[in-house]
């Protein structure tokens, strides 16, 4: 009897005790690095708060789903960009002037501040901010997760351009091998605010390259883009240019708008790239109203808008002036040796390029606001298989 109860005691101890080495989910933080794990499906994902909370990392099976040419972290610290899954806001994407409109008024960038720039501004002014404050980062027995508040309120140069008080949570969750990134906005202004957000993800297979790769694409229309690749409000059918929703990537040069997607009884649109094995399926909750398609190709050819219809109304080119030191003997530029072609984003975005002042135009109809103290939220998954 003894025996049986010191077994018993035993057993129950080690019962105790293995979850702190057998559970399935985890999360650490160290310093601006957070690193969410499912050992079961053996994916781990790597999120850098302090260049606009971005995950940077997503790796199944040691293989990394997400673009990143850089050797190491610190490398991105020191000249950050578009990698990984880059967060884009007030505005994502292109608008047509250096200006927005919001409740039929129109607000000017001031240009002087330069955190907008450029005749087409682009992207926003978020995406590589350090002001994220990480809430909590935890793991419980169904997923591993990081939410973290950025409060645009806080920032003079940021309500100088966009004058709508509202925080932003980003919560990144991995749960069974799948990575979603769910958006909450707050507005706290008094009047009704536009929402223009989107991600820009950058995507990889490692079993094959881009020339082989497979595009099935959840999207009835395609919007067609002027010269400087904002839409023109004429559209096509996404059939045209994916018959039967598909396509092979050496065939297209992408840099595209699609609207109208296909969704499923919870509302999802899946847009899917395929490998040799590999296959990634993006899905898209339904306030996202648009998907963005960038993938250019190597060779510069193939269906699609990354070469942007010419300026009908551009002056005659100068004759060119050979630069500095481009002559016989000069050395050419470092490239970059992790750089690659071999990539595709699929961009959730709340509307199409140019939605803001499209949607005061009256052209495009599906422009969002959020009333005064609401919410708008929304999430994207990411799922991997054959890794």
């Amino acid at each position: 009897m003894m025996l049986k109860r010191t077994l018993a005691a035993a057993l129950l101890s080690m019962a105790v005790s293995m979850p702190a080495y057998a559970q399935q989910y985890s999360a650490h933080r160290n310093g601006d690095i957070v690193t969410l794990e499912d050992t079961k499906s053996q994916t781990t994902v790597n999120i850098i708060t302090s260049v606009g909370n971005m995950a940077y990392e997503m790796k199944v099976k040691g293989q990394n789903v997400l673009r990143f040419p850089f050797a190491s972290v610190d490398d991105f610290r020191a000249r950050p960009g578009l990698h990984g899954i880059p967060f884009l806001s007030p505005w994502a994407n292109r608008l047509d002037e250096q200006a927005f409109y919001a409740n039929g008024k129109r607000y000017a960038f001031d240009m002087e501040l330069g955190n907008v720039t450029g005749a087409i501004p682009i992207h926003g002014f978020m995406s590589r901010t350090d002001q994220w404050q990480v809430v909590e980062a935890k793991a419980d027995g169904k997923s591993a997760w990081v939410t973290s508040r950025l409060d645009a309120s806080k920032q003079p140069m940021w309500m100088k351009q966009w004058p709508f008080a509202h925080t932003i949570e980003m919560t990144y969750r991995l749960q069974d091998g799948t990575l979603e990134t769910h958006t909450k906005v707050t507005n706290m202004a008094s009047e009704p605010m536009p929402v223009s957000l989107g991600y820009h993800p950058y995507f990889q297979l490692t079993d094959s390259s881009r020339e082989e790769w497979v595009v099935t694409v959840p999207a009835k229309t395609r919007w067609l883009l002027n010269y400087q690749k904002v839409p023109t409000g004429e559209t096509e059918s996404a059939e045209k240019f994916f018959p039967g929703g598909k396509g092979t990537l050496k065939d297209y040069n992408l840099d595209d708008v699609f609207s109208d997607l296909n969704r499923d009884a919870q509302g999802r649109a899946t847009v899917t790239v395929k490998g040799r094995k590999q296959q990634l399926d993006v899905s898209l909750g339904p306030n996202y109203k648009s998907l963005v398609m960038y993938s250019p190709n190597p060779l510069n050819t193939g269906l699609g808008s990354q070469i942007a219809p010419p300026n009908p109304n551009a002056p005659a080119p100068a004759a060119a002036t050979p630069a500095r030191g481009a002559g016989r003997g000069a050395t050419p530029p470092a490239a970059n040796a992790l750089a690659t072609p071999n990539f595709i984003c699929f961009e959730p975005m709340a509307g199409i390029t140019n939605a803001l002042n499209l949607g005061h135009k009256g052209v495009y109809k599906e422009l969002q606001y959020i009333k005064p103290g609401g919410t708008w939220e929304e999430s994207f998954w990411v799922k991997p298989s054959g890794f």
